[in-house]
């Protein structure tokens, strides 16, 4: 039997790991369903990522073991591929778009908010200068609600019609991507829920039909939207319910902090409520690709794709605010701690936006450095997931240092490394001050640092011999 050929476009974070998981669908007779192509731009960072690829090496920084075994079964069955070549579009029987689309701001303080829809436009132009006129688009990247009506439906049209051929026939899909890196990346692709539509029930059945091949949906099922629009707007409100959710905490952390209470125990009790399970927790940031942008794609498709006036959305722009300051929250109960911070020596302990995985995108440490090189504090990183900081440009320490000589121990994420690690015996003779701001340190190790009369701050809970 002839093979699907499925093409992902970009080789980012949910790209690559999409591209392993649909290599790895097979049939009742352990058959590959696809063959896979995993395109990206023909750059430096393109040209990385594809090599390592082909030589069987996850472009990215991850702990899960599943995907990396999916990547070599891949590799050995000989159904999978990557390359920056745009031409191998043209065998291509359904695409996969998994490339970013980014907010940019007009000012430096982050107002003014707009999407630069230049690169998306142009990724989907490669895929329409190449791809035959029957071809089944699905688009996975985050987008404003109308861009599948608006933005891509427009354009492959436009370039079949430029290669004088029927345009009628495409199909446009679009199924969001809950892709987690971390412990279960690959799991978050495979046994996961899906949402999906499709422009006219060709495309929507052509989509169920390819997803179905992918995703355990005996376990989890697929939902099956009206439009492409709803599933766009599905995207956007999940992750807005929880960015709004963190925000929300913020201002319980602080109130908690003042009137030592342990709001983290609070929490789990609350938790306990099968209706309440899902509250979020004080903590040092948001950070990473989704929830520092997806709540305000809305108010700007509304505008810019709708032309509707009156849709402000405040929660998600104000929750975006506050999530965007909270690593300063830490700075300036560090500041208010120790005093002037000019001379200080600070050890960050965690880089990544979030535990167990390898991506600086966005991450709250970035914010929390600058502020603290700009008062003239010396900063060291160490993140055991992060060998070079792009967005910094900085290598970050390469082995964990001694406590002694710094002022300050800034816990950050919550790395398997610094949850399991002896912090009484790190801490022995050394005069310093620990703050967890993400609640990374278990009970038994605060109890244990406690009994040592270690200085401890906290965001969320009230300080200890400080």
């Amino acid at each position: 039997m002839i093979r699907q050929v499925v093409c992902i476009q970009g080789m980012g974070f949910v790209g690559a790991a999409m591209a392993i998981a649909v290599a790895n669908a097979v049939d009742e007779n352990n058959s590959p369903y696809f063959d896979v192509i995993g395109i990206d731009l023909a750059n430096d960072l393109g040209t990385i990522r594809t090599n390592k690829l082909n030589q069987n090496i996850f472009p990215f920084e991850v702990t899960d073991d599943k995907l990396k075994s999916a990547l070599d079964k891949a590799l050995s069955n000989g159904n999978f591929f990557a390359t920056t070549n745009q031409i191998f579009y043209q065998r291509a029987d359904i695409v996969i778009v998994d490339i970013n689309l980014d907010i940019s701001y007009k000012n430096d303080n982050y107002s003014d908010p707009y999407i630069d829809f230049s690169s998306f436009k142009k990724a989907i132009a490669a895929i329409g200068d190449n791809i035959k006129p029957d071809t089944l688009i699905v688009i996975e990247t985050t987008v404003p609600p109308g861009t599948c009506e608006k933005v891509v439906k427009p354009i492959l049209e436009a370039k079949l019609k430029e290669r004088k051929l029927p345009f009628d026939k495409i199909k446009i899909a679009h199924s969001y991507e809950r892709v987690m890196p971390g412990n279960d990346y690959y799991d978050s692709i495979v046994n996961y829920w899906r949402v999906f539509s499709g422009i006219g029930k060709e495309a929507q059945d052509a989509c169920e039909t390819f997803l179905s091949k992918i995703i355990n949906t005996k376990d989890y099922p697929l939902t099956k939207l009206k439009s492409t629009t709803a599933s766009e707007t599905a995207k956007l409100l999940e992750n807005s319910y929880r960015a709004v959710n963190i925000a929300f905490i913020e201002e319980w952390g602080r109130f908690a902090e003042e009137i030592d209470v342990d709001l983290f125990e609070v929490i789990n009790a609350i938790r306990m409520r099968p209706t309440h399970s899902n509250i979020r927790q004080p903590g040092f940031g948001v950070g990473g690709y989704c929830l520092t942008k997806d709540p305000l794609f809305a108010k700007m498709a509304a505008a810019d794709l709708f032309d509707l006036t009156g849709h402000e959305f405040p929660y998600c722009t104000s929750a975006v605010e506050i999530n965007r300051a909270m690593p300063l929250v830490t700075f300036k109960k560090i500041e208010d701690l120790i005093g002037i911070i000019n001379g200080k020596r600070i050890l960050v302990l965690g880089i990544s936006y979030r535990e167990d995985v390898g991506d600086t995108r966005y991450s709250p440490a970035e914010l929390f450095v600058n502020a603290a090189i700009k008062e003239g504090a010396i900063i060291d990183c160490y993140d055991p997931l992060v060998s070079y900081w792009p967005e910094l440009n900085i290598e970050p320490l390469s082995h964990l240092p001694p406590f002694n000589g710094y002022d300050v121990i800034v816990l950050t994420v919550s790395h398997k490394e610094f949850k399991t690690m002896n912090f009484v015996e790190r801490m022995a003779g050394v005069n310093v001050l620990i703050f967890d701001a993400n609640n990374v340190l278990s009970k038994s190790q605060i109890e244990l640092l406690e009994k040592k009369s270690c200085k401890i701050a906290f965001i969320g809970r009230n300080n200890i011999n400080v």
